[in-house]
């Protein structure tokens, strides 16, 4: 009898973090989508962080890739055009 030995494939997984550290109001703000989480900011760097990850998936979407699939210049590229001015 031989034995067959199966390679277990490997899942990439992938997210996006934002940290925002300007926070003096108190307030505690998260926001989380599937595969991001934003976390703390005052409300003008919380919501731009935001907008930034909103836009990188909608140009990811685009562009007809996942997140696990792109490469990490394309990404940074991507999150460069998506950061509001």
């Amino acid at each position: 009898m031989k034995l067959v030995k199966r390679r277990k494939r490997k899942v990439k997984a992938a997210a996006l973090l934002g940290v925002g550290l300007d926070n003096d109001d108190g307030h505690k703000r998260i926001t989380t989508g599937p595969k991001f989480a934003v976390v703390g900011g005052s409300a003008e760097t919380h919501e731009r962080m935001t907008e930034t990850v909103v836009k990188t998936f909608e140009e990811l979407k685009q562009r007809g890739k996942q997140l696990e699939e792109v490469e990490t210049s394309e990404l940074k590229e991507i999150i460069h055009q998506s950061t509001p001015r």
